[in-house]
């Protein structure tokens, strides 16, 4: 529900959401984590400036066509200075439409090479999904050790553009960088197969190292069976969204997962104690926040956390009074947003209009299950160049 208006002056956020499809396991979570952020900011940073951020989730069940139904409504409604975006069909479906109506998406997720572009009104925090892989293909390649290539494998689906793109990024890197990484298989699925023991069998048989599947934790779940099926035991790489607990769940839990690994632009929710770890628990304790502290969780607080910053900059910029979308854009570009700003969710980011997302000093980091607990396997790990596709 939109939050109560209280403060001297009131601007709206549209939440982009997916409660009844493909991710309405870790909607909930995901929600949970940016609303609570909301709350927060409002009651603290937002009661010293005199501003209120009231905010409505919207059902996109995660198709482009459903966001581009529902905008023009959207709009007429909220009139919001921003979009909080949630994935792939958001941006299909918007990016040409935010730059004629000047509202600015801030997205939770990686990027995609579809929307690699300049002058951009759709921002993530992260670099595309390829970027990340390639950055954690390259650090497990070094930990094998050896001058081989590394033998990789990737899993995706055509049910969306943004897991095709997922695909297309790693297949022009391979193929840029054949002494780095040798693709042996890419096969693309259904978003929610049954039974993936044939397609396993050819990626055994190829002598895969590593499956890359950042599309959902459908396709995890029956990749991962199709692999115990052939007897193979093959580490899995996922994205946030489908990581390491989400994919552990669905499976019956994350013993099922050891030695699989998650990669990403944003903070490992682990267990050990950092300050993005006690600013959760700061959201748990005092606004209202129920989900859990895993990797879901944040990132609906590294979205919120951005978002809210951003606006911030632009009241710092422009006073409270009379802020627009084309404001709260313009403010990214002004100056960074700095890892103690997002409290150590992200690292600190600096937005050009040159691309959707920052182009320097991309790093990733890597988070693993040992012993039946989630742990932090790299941080800080340096992303290399990569060109568009």
């Amino acid at each position: 529900m939109p939050l109560k208006a209280q403060a001297e002056e009131t601007y709206n956020l549209a939440l982009l959401s997916d409660f009844s499809g493909p991710y309405a396991d870790i909607m909930p979570i995901l929600a949970g984590g940016r609303e609570a952020v909301f709350t927060w900011w409002n009651e603290t940073r937002g009661k010293e400036l005199g501003v209120t951020l009231n905010y409505k989730n919207y059902e996109t069940r995660y198709d482009a066509a459903q966001v581009a139904s529902l905008w023009p409504g959207i709009k007429s409604e909220l009139d919001p200075i921003a979009v909080v975006g949630l994935g792939g069909p958001d941006v299909a479906a918007l990016s040409e439409r935010l730059p004629e109506d000047k509202i600015p998406m801030f997205m939770a997720t990686a990027a995609y090479g579809f929307a690699w572009q300049p002058d951009a009104w759709i921002f993530n925090p992260r670099p595309t999904y390829s970027h990340e892989s390639v950055g954690f293909l390259n650090w497990m390649r070094e930990q094998r050790g050896g001058d081989e290539p590394l033998k990789v494998a990737i899993l995706a689906s055509e049910a969306s553009p943004a897991y095709v793109d997922m695909a297309k990024g790693i297949e022009l890197y391979a193929e840029e960088h054949p002494e780095e990484i040798d693709l042996v298989e890419v096969i693309y699925t259904e978003v929610q197969p049954t039974d993936l023991t044939g397609q396993m069998r050819r990626v055994v048989r190829a002598g895969a190292e590593v499956l890359v599947i950042q599309t959902n934790t459908s396709i995890v779940v029956a990749a991962k069976r199709g692999l115990q099926a052939n007897g193979a035991n093959i580490p899995i790489m996922m994205s946030s969204h489908n990581g390491l607990p989400a994919s552990g769940s669905a499976l019956g839990g994350l013993e099922q997962m050891e030695g699989d690994f998650e990669a990403y632009g944003m903070v490992i929710a682990a267990d050990e104690d950092t300050p993005a770890r006690q600013f959760y628990e700061t959201l748990v304790a005092d606004y209202g926040l129920e989900a859990p502290w895993n990797v879901v969780t944040a990132m609906g607080v590294s979205q919120g956390l951005y978002t809210v910053t951003v606006i911030d900059h632009a009241i710092e910029a422009n006073g409270a009074e009379g802020l627009t979308g084309e404001m709260v854009r313009e403010a990214l570009f002004a100056k960074p947003i700095t890892t103690e700003e997002t409290h150590g969710f992200l690292p600190t980011l600096s937005f050009t209009p040159e691309a959707p997302f920052p182009l320097e000093g991309l790093k990733v980091n890597v988070g693993t299950v040992k012993d039946g607990k989630i742990t932090i396997a790299a941080t800080g790990v340096d992303v290399p160049q990569v060109e568009k596709w």
